[in-house]
C-alpha cells in the first residue's frame, strides 16, 4: 500500500473481520489464543492477518485503540447532550454504566491489556475522552451535583478496578456504591 492512498474496501473488511474475531477470540479462549485461531475466526488466510498486524501485541493494541475510540466517541456524546440541556450528573451516570457493563463483556481488551501490556500508540482518543469527562465532570460539579475534587484521573480509576468479573447485580450494586461516593452529599466535604 502507498501512502497517501486510501486502503482497499477487501483490507478495510478484512481488518474489520479481523479484530472483530481477535475480541471473540480472546473472550473465548483468553489472550494465549493463537493468531492461526484468530486468522480462522475471521475467515481470512495467516498471511492476511499478519500484513494487518505483524505481531500479536500489534493486534492487542489495536483492540485496545479501538475500545479507547468507543469511549471516546461515548464521552462526547454525553458532552453533546449535556450541551443541548441534558443534566451533566444523568450523563455521567449513564457513562459509567456503560463502560462497567462494555468492559465486563469485552474481556478481550482488558485480558489482552493486562496480559501482554499494550498500549496504543495514538493518544488521540484518550485525549478526546479526557476532555470530554473533563467537561461532563465540570458540569456536574457547577451544578453541585460532584464533589468538588473529582478528576478525570479518578474516572480512570474507578473504570480499571471496577468489579467486571461479577455477576451484573454485584456490578450495579457497586456501581450504586461508587456513585454515591461521588457527590457531594456521599461524603464530608
Amino acid at each position: 500500500m502507498t501512502e497517501g492512498r486510501p486502503p482497499r474496501a477487501d483490507a478495510v473488511r478484512n481488518r474489520k473481520k479481523i479484530l472483530a474475531a481477535a475480541r471473540e477470540q480472546v473472550t473465548a479462549h483468553g489472550p494465549d489464543v493463537g493468531m492461526d485461531e484468530i486468522a480462522a475466526a475471521a475467515g481470512v488466510a495467516v498471511g492476511t492477518l499478519y500484513r494487518h498486524f505483524p505481531t500479536k501485541t500489534d493486534l492487542v493494541a489495536a483492540v485496545v485503540e479501538e475500545f479507547v475510540a468507543q469511549v471516546a466517541d461515548d464521552a462526547e456524546a454525553a458532552c453533546a447532550r449535556v450541551a443541548s440541556g441534558a443534566h451533566a450528573w444523568d450523563e455521567i451516570t449513564g457513562f459509567l454504566t456503560r463502560l462497567t457493563e462494555e468492559v465486563a463483556t469485552n474481556h478481550a481488551v482488558k485480558a489482552a491489556t493486562q496480559t501482554l501490556g499494550a498500549v496504543p500508540d495514538d493518544k488521540a482518543d484518550e485525549d478526546r475522552a479526557g476532555a470530554a469527562l473533563t467537561t461532563l465532570i465540570q458540569a456536574a460539579q457547577s451544578d453541585g451535583d460532584l464533589h468538588p475534587d473529582i478528576s478525570v484521573a479518578d474516572v480512570y480509576l474507578l473504570f480499571t478496578t471496577a468489579p467486571t468479573d461479577r455477576p451484573p447485580a454485584a456490578r450495579a450494586r457497586w456501581l450504586t456504591l461508587v456513585l454515591f461516593g461521588l457527590t457531594p452529599h456521599g461524603r464530608e466535604r
